[in-house]
């Protein structure tokens, strides 16, 4: 157990007052416990950045408390070193309970990203911002974080370290924007206009004069500006509070900067802030400011029924104020000046009616203000400009997405439940294919562990060679994303292609032998058989889709030779057409043999085509091959209609199956077709983007038997398209 020290009491009521504010009873007595198990843990312990650590938490705790955040969070932030100090939270949870573990876990967790978010190029910094979120399961971490960081700027600013502007510089990148997207406005304005006075300390100290200067007049113009529109409320019937309104230097210099203008040309300077009970209220006292005092024209923005994106709500308009100086006003109602002022701490702080609350994790409630912060925090209308990468991350929601970090800190954003595979094969497609081992954090890892958010990834790569085919079996579990699928189908397709445009081309180097063609051009040879290039010819001979005759006579043709005659009838025993054949018209008895382009089926309307040595080749009458020979030879088409058919007969057919993949697919499919007595010859299939493309060849009676298959194929689960090829 650990000891405790038990704290002066007027030191430990000095301590605790600012941390309980708005609390009593129960929540009051929880910091105090968290108070004396604190103390003694961080007794002669400094942070990193040299500052004392017990200092730190009652600064974090007291930020905490301004911002309305619940006794959890607080008591959380009080005790955020505390797993370090020891070695786990299990102690922590015994004392404390799960949630303020758990919470004091993940600011840790967040601690330990500092040495990536300093060392990160700024092009990162959108997903660094959400790779922040994404690795925590409480919103409010991000918050207990967001108050340590300003705690730490503030000792900055009396403690000069080296690395201020370091964390300057982070601030502004990574957690301002977090605090602005979270609408805490409290540590917004404070971090920035720490880190602006770190970062251009002259800038920061011309404006800062500047305000100074006129500090005393700017006072008493506000003061004259604030009784005189209190007047005029009041007579109007409106009861509002209004006060003069804080402008932050970091906003100034930003506003100067963004619209080029002059530190005097800066309308709200000098500002008012108007509160009032209700919404209707709000738009009375504009029209009191404006009879008031003279609008200027482009300066209103009405950002009640157009919220901003972290749901900030309030009018602003700019008027030409007493003497006719400007002056901007500013109103908004109750509610929305406690969302202005704690942003989502106020969710927290006050039920729908008002209120103090206290939410633990379990609640409904909670779970749904954490649903609605992540929307949120999406940011899907403000990303990064530039690249796919800004497309992709407008798309991802961060419950689905995980970060992980390169060996030299740079973070890649992945769909949850992504392996060290889909992590090489984001980095780069070569990388993913020779990709042998990885390391994760430093440890030696199987291919398809699960990766987790905040972990550095290291692969091991072989100096050759390609992936294996079981990296695409979904049951083994080596790939999450599609990106890495579709790159890992395509490597094998393109494998398979170059195997067959091999076989091709050793084809028809062999029938260049034999017809001592050798000098004849691929080129030309391809345009005589109707295809684009010789890489298409290889292709189109390995699948013998282009038949050795026809390359034969091709070839012949190209050298010179006198083509063969066309035969019109052929003096030899063949087949009958009654007895299943192919009748053609005007000739007894022909050689016929059905196309493997279209394979017809009884009673599909078919034509002829004389070929050059294998008699009468039977296509559909819609077939592309026929039309493209029929242009080239027409005089060798000829009408043929199907003769009688043989009991028991059978036709090859080739039939193209569309589906969303899944387990159990081929097999369902096998089924369907078995109750139809369909005998399948052959399958083909492959899968690209959780999509399967088959092509099944099997044997039919005629084209009504088909029909009956389609269909039943057509019912099965997930199947987008059924067709013959």
């Amino acid at each position: 157990m650990v000891s405790v020290v038990q704290l002066h009491p007027q030191s430990a009521a000095a301590a605790l007052d600012p941390l309980a504010e708005g609390l009593a009873g129960p929540d009051r007595a929880l910091l105090a416990r968290a108070l004396q198990f604190a103390q003694p843990l961080y007794a002669g312990q400094a942070l990193s950045t040299g500052e004392p650590t017990w200092p730190h938490a009652l600064g974090l705790g007291a930020g905490l408390a301004a911002i309305g955040l619940d006794p959890a969070a607080r008591a959380a932030g009080l005790l955020f070193a505390a797993p370090k100090h020891l070695g786990g939270i299990d102690k922590l949870q015994q004392a404390f309970g799960e949630e303020i573990a758990s919470l004091a876990a993940g600011v840790e967790k967040l601690y330990r990203l500092r040495t990536v978010t300093r060392a990160t190029a700024g092009e990162q910094n959108e997903i660094l911002r959400k790779m922040v979120l994404g690795m925590v399961e409480d919103i409010r971490v991000v918050l207990i974080r967001l108050a340590s960081r300003t705690q730490t700027l503030r000792w900055m600013a009396k403690n000069p370290v080296a690395e201020r502007a370091a964390y300057a510089r982070e601030t502004l990148d990574i957690y301002s924007p977090l605090a602005n997207r979270l609408g805490v406005w409290q540590l917004k304005w404070e971090l920035e206009d720490l880190s602006f006075r770190f970062l251009e300390p002259e800038l920061y100290k011309r404006i800062a004069q500047m305000l100074d200067e006129r500090r005393t007049e700017r006072e008493h113009y506000i003061a004259e500006a604030m009784a005189l529109l209190s007047r005029q409320l009041a007579a109007a019937g409106v009861r509002a509070e209004v006060a003069g309104r804080p402008k932050h230097i970091y906003s100034i210099w930003n506003k100067m900067r963004a619209k080029g203008l002059d530190f005097s040309e800066v309308h709200d300077v000098r500002a008012l802030r108007v509160i009032v009970p209700d919404l209707k209220d709000c738009y009375t006292a504009l029209g009191v400011a404006h009879n008031l005092w003279r609008p200027i024209p482009k300066e209103f923005d009405d950002y009640i029924s157009r919220p901003k994106g972290n749901l900030y709500q309030s009018l602003h308009t700019a008027v030409l104020g007493p003497g006719g100086r400007t002056l901007e006003v500013q109103i908004r109602t109750e509610e929305m000046h406690r969302h202005a002022e704690f942003g989502v701490a106020a969710h927290w702080r006050y039920k729908e009616g008002g209120g103090k609350r206290r939410i633990g994790r379990g609640e409904a409630a909670f779970d749904q203000k954490i649903a609605w912060l992540r929307q949120l925090l999406a940011w899907r209308d403000e990303v990064a400009e530039g690249a796919s990468w800004a497309e992709r991350t407008r798309k991802a929601a961060l419950d689905d997405t995980l970060y992980v970090l390169t060996p030299q800190g740079k973070v890649l954003d992945l769909p949850a439940g992504s392996t060290p595979l889909d992590f090489a094969y984001a980095l780069h497609t070569d990388l993913g294919h020779r990709c042998r081992g990885a390391k994760v954090d430093g440890h030696l890892v199987t291919l398809d562990t699960p990766l987790a958010s905040g972990q550095r990834v290291e692969i091991v790569v072989a100096k050759s060679g390609g992936p294996s085919r079981d990296w695409l079996n979904p049951e083994l579990g080596f790939l999450r994303s599609s990106r890495a699928k579709g790159k890992l189908r395509q490597w094998f397709n393109a494998q398979a292609l170059a195997e067959t445009i091999a076989q091709g081309r050793a084809i028809i180097e062999k029938q260049q032998r034999r017809q001592k063609a050798q000098q004849a051009s691929l080129e030309e040879l391809a345009r005589r058989l109707g295809l684009a290039k010789p890489d298409a010819l290889f292709a189109a001979v390995a699948r013998d889709e282009v038949n050795l005759r026809q390359l034969q006579s091709a070839l012949r043709e190209m050298k010179g030779a006198a083509p063969a005659p066309v035969p019109v009838a052929v003096p030899r025993k063949a087949k009958a057409a009654a007895e299943g054949g192919v009748l053609v018209v005007g000739v007894d008895r022909l050689m016929t043999q059905l196309a493997r382009c279209c394979k017809p089926v009884p009673p599909d309307p078919v034509r002829g085509f004389v070929t050059r040595g294998k008699g009468v080749s039977i296509h559909r009458e819609d077939c592309p091959s026929l039309r493209r020979l029929g242009e080239r030879a027409p005089e060798r088409q000829i009408e043929v209609q199907w003769g009688k058919s043989k009991p028991g007969g059978v036709y090859a057919v080739d039939v193209l199956v569309t589906a969303s993949d899944r387990r159990g697919l081929l097999r369902d499919i096998g089924e369907a077709l078995a109750r139809q007595t369909i005998n399948v010859t052959a399958v083909r299939t492959q899968s690209r983007d959780d999509i399967a493309y088959m092509r099944f060849s099997f044997e039919v009676a005629d084209t009504a038997h088909l029909k009956r298959a389609l269909a039943t194929v057509k019912q099965l689960s997930g199947i987008i398209r059924v067709a013959r090829a």
